[in-house]
């Protein structure tokens, strides 16, 4: 099942600047292969299911090896079964709509 995720790990115990860590997430996310998109608090990312969960699972694994003690994740979860839809699909679509209305 194709799935669209959202999803935003906040490392506890490592100060205030969090970069590092998003920069290392991100890395984990190119090797996956999926298509994902960073933004201001989070990720977006998409694919099967089995994969994204096991991204977002290699993310933690990434940050707990460099130390990080302890990590909530946020995660939002869209599924469709009449179709299947992409991130980019979805964005589209609003922007048509705002378009029209221009």
């Amino acid at each position: 099942m194709n799935v669209i995720a959202q999803f935003t790990l906040i490392p506890i115990g490592t100060g205030t600047s969090l970069s590092g860590y998003v920069a290392a997430c991100e890395r984990v996310l190119a090797a996956t292969g999926l298509t994902y998109e960073m933004h201001a608090n989070g990720t977006n990312l998409e694919g099967e299911w089995e994969a994204v969960m096991d991204a977002i699972k290699r993310c933690h694994e990434t940050l707990h090896g460099m130390g990080v003690p302890r990590i909530s994740t946020n995660v939002t979860l869209g599924t469709r079964t009449d179709r299947p839809q992409r991130m980019a699909e979805k964005l589209s679509s609003v922007r048509a709509k705002l378009a029209d209305q221009n």
